[in-house]
């Protein structure tokens, strides 16, 4: 009798020793929070392929028809003038001038707009970056207006056929610009780009126009 108890007590202290045999169960992993039907699309990935490629086919007809139409029509000699002026050949390089300067302020404004001149950024750059783009675009009809009707696609040289395929380019980029402007979602790029161009395209324009004009026969009017 004794030593049976003597056995349980010693089993039953090992027991109480050793502790009850615990099982810790760690936390489940937490459940994905479901996609927000109201979050707003990223616009990373820029804008379906057809919001930048409409435009890029109907600037693109625009610089063909204005090429086609300037190699079809018979060249009149003259269209544009203005009194004061030597020549017409005088108002259009004057004109391209004031359209390339405008253009020169639409880009620095741009880059104000964007803070790229060391945190100068004034309010009024906006307005400044639309009103000098408006002025630039008025400057070149005369100008467009005189080389189609009165000149035609002209290549009797490398500058001069440089000049024409520019200058259809230009309209036709404008064009391009004017139509993925009020576009949404587009790409970051986009419209960098394609301003880009357009300035790139006129100072072509006047390095082939207005700047051959001033280093062949003078700065003058």
């Amino acid at each position: 009798m004794t030593t049976a108890r003597r056995r349980f007590e010693t089993d039953v202290g090992r027991d109480f020793d050793d502790g009850p045999s615990v099982r810790v169960l760690s936390d489940p992993p937490p459940a994905p929070a479901p996609p927000d039907p109201v979050a707003a699309p990223s616009t990373g990935s820029g804008a379906p392929p057809a919001s930048v490629l409409v435009p890029l086919l109907v600037g693109a007809a625009v610089a063909v028809a204005l090429g086609a139409y300037g190699r079809m029509h018979q060249p009149t000699g003259i269209a544009v003038n203005v009194a004061g002026f030597s020549s017409p050949q005088a108002v259009k390089v004057w004109l391209g001038t004031g359209a390339a300067f405008f253009a020169v302020v639409q880009l620095l404004s741009a880059l104000a707009m964007w803070g790229r001149l060391g945190g100068f950024s004034p309010s009024w750059a906006g307005g400044l970056h639309r009103w000098s783009g408006r002025v630039a675009f008025l400057l070149t009809v005369p100008v467009a207006v005189h080389c189609l009707y009165a000149l035609g696609f002209a290549d009797y040289d490398l500058r001069t056929l440089l000049h024409s395929l520019l200058g259809c380019l230009f309209f036709g980029v404008f064009t391009m610009k004017m139509l993925a402007l009020p576009k949404r979602g587009l790409a970051g790029w986009v419209l960098p780009v394609v301003g880009g161009l357009v300035f790139t395209v006129l100072m072509g324009i006047w390095v082939t126009s207005s700047l051959w004009y001033f280093t062949t026969f003078g700065v003058g009017t």
